[in-house]
């Protein structure tokens, strides 16, 4: 694990730090919430989580999302939800990092990024484990990064 802003129970993963905040196990499987700062420029590939509904709660920075074709902006103060099943994506596009939550509902999303940050998996030369284990979270990679 790494120390980071996000305080010593922290994990970091392509850059990315991540806390949970709230685990699944501690709201009976209802919802789990990860503190997360993604440096500028950065964003995952795109993917479709087939089990929850995902929330990000913009803190600072501003990111610009990909939902099924459409381009929406979210900046501090700002809240955007990705219905289970739609394929998405975003990109941090502010100069500085942002720090965002997210919520999955229900929980259990938040063990994907602790096996990434173990393993320290890189895209696209590790894809192939990575599809794997996203699989186990009932995620699948869609497309490439924005």
């Amino acid at each position: 694990m790494t120390m980071n802003i996000l305080g010593a129970d922290a994990v970091e993963w392509l850059g990315v730090h991540y806390r949970t905040i709230l685990k699944t196990a501690d709201s009976g499987g209802a919802i789990s919430v990860v503190d997360s700062v993604s440096p500028s420029k950065t964003g995952p590939p795109r993917h479709v989580h087939h089990g929850a509904d995902e929330t990000f709660v913009i803190l600072s920075g501003d990111i610009l999302f990909w939902l099924e074709g459409k381009e929406l902006s979210r900046g501090p103060g700002e809240t955007m939800f990705i219905p289970r099943g739609k394929e998405h994506t975003f990109q941090v596009v502010s100069d500085s990092p942002s720090r965002h939550l997210v919520i999955l509902t229900p929980g259990g999303f938040e063990g994907f990024f602790a096996e990434m940050a173990a393993g320290q998996f890189r895209i696209p030369q590790d894809m192939p484990v990575i599809a794997e284990a996203a699989a186990r979270y009932q995620m699948d990679f869609t497309g490439p990064p924005l």
